[in-house]
């Protein structure tokens, strides 16, 4: 989920170049269309608050996880070993609502994806996006297996074959289950980070992105009514209005918002509103539509002020490490975090006890951010370079 990701440098609206004067034949065009074409005048600039956002819906999605969902409100469940709504009644009608945490990534990927790929090449987001994601994730794995097999009882182990297989972050691909069923959206993230790699090669340019939203959101109208698996499987109909709005938000944040941009962000608002009714039908059960659509809602005003620029002037620095916490505790709060809650739920007040482990988890993943990601980055980035120049400089015969 790149969401999931940090690392990226804000670039604030900018004016279109003027028609070139030796021209003449062409009427100039109006001020609002000249505005896609210019310079940016914001590059260096980091959006501090979608840092500060990405830990806040990671941390929705961990309470949800340890209070609100609905296979922990069954009698005997493993976790808590009664229906979490006795157990913490008010905690539980609050956390049903976190997954939406996930939707809120997919969106905040879409926005920074298309803002830290303008200008690179594929080689580069290829490079950046290998550099980010596998380090912690790699991390994850080893360490959820190892609670696992040190404390049995909550969740099953996998065959070795199938948490080898999860290294390659493919195991979706290849219909093999997850070590952490959190895993699901990195999948989705991949199939995103394909499709939009196709613009990515062709040279990032409004008009090019403007396309791509408009084919791709085409396409996952139709997908799901085509039931052709291979299209539903690239198109990505479950997400992809997610991250169209976040690619569109970022146009508004680049170039300055227009009629066509509200447009496209008020239909993938829209569209988004079915996807969540949907989730909750089929995964959720336990939260409403309206609740869910409420705080999406409110969640997409507010990266309608940051697309507006009306955050730019928020630059505390502590934000910059609350956003390098989001990946790694996203990816290894879950079942390590539910077999915690299992082994400890008699020490002390369940509300306490959720504080305690995500607290716990924040600390694990500064770890994880400094320890790991850090360093094996660096060593994959020059190793990645060092492959690629001498593929480009390979002869051809």
């Amino acid at each position: 989920m790149h969401a999931l990701n940090s690392g990226y440098a804000g670039l604030p609206a900018q004016p279109l170049p003027p028609l070139a004067e030796s021209v003449p034949e062409h009427p100039p065009r109006p001020a609002r269309i000249r505005q896609h074409s210019a310079p940016p005048v914001r590059e260096g600039r980091r959006l501090y608050v979608i840092d500060g956002v990405r830990l806040l819906a990671a941390v929705l999605v961990a309470v949800h996880h340890y209070a609100g969902t609905d296979r922990l409100d069954q009698p005997g469940n493993p976790v808590w070993d009664r229906p979490v709504s006795e157990i913490m009644p008010t905690v539980f009608r609050l956390s049903t609502y976190g997954w939406i945490g996930v939707e809120i990534f997919f969106v905040i990927s879409g926005f920074v994806i298309c803002m830290s790929c303008w200008g690179r090449t594929p080689r580069q987001f290829f490079v950046s996006r290998v550099i980010r994601l596998y380090p912690a994730y790699w991390f994850a794995i080893a360490f959820t297996t190892a609670v696992i097999v040190a404390l049995p009882g909550v969740w099953e182990r996998l065959r070795l074959r199938d948490i080898l297989l999860n290294l390659t972050m493919l195991q979706s691909g290849s219909a093999s289950p997850h070590v952490d069923g959190v895993y699901w959206t990195l999948w989705t993230e991949l199939r995103f980070y394909l499709l939009f790699l196709v613009v990515v090669a062709m040279g990032l340019t409004y008009r090019r992105v403007v396309v791509f939203c408009c084919v791709w959101g085409t396409a996952a109208m139709l997908a799901p009514i085509s039931e052709l698996r291979l299209m539903i499987l690239i198109v990505n109909p479950v997400a992809a209005w997610f991250f169209i709005a976040g690619l569109v938000l970022y146009l508004m944040y680049r170039f300055g918002q227009d009629l066509l941009l509200w447009g496209m962000l008020t239909l993938a608002w829209l569209m988004a509103q079915v996807e969540l009714g949907r989730r909750i039908e089929s995964v959720e059960h336990v939260s409403g539509w309206r609740g869910s659509a409420l705080i999406y809602t409110a969640f997409l005003l507010f990266m309608v002020g940051v697309a507006l620029g009306l955050t730019d002037r928020v630059r505390w620095k502590w934000l910059v490490t609350a956003g390098a916490l989001t990946y790694p505790l996203y990816l290894t709060h879950y079942l390590a975090g539910t077999v915690l809650i299992n082994r400890l739920r008699d020490t002390m007040d369940p509300r306490l006890l959720v504080a305690v482990v995500i607290a716990g988890f924040l600390v694990l993943s500064g770890l994880v951010h400094r320890f790991v990601e850090r360093p094996a980055a660096r060593l994959l980035k020059r190793g990645l370079d060092t492959s690629f120049a001498r593929l480009r400089n390979a002869p051809r015969g």
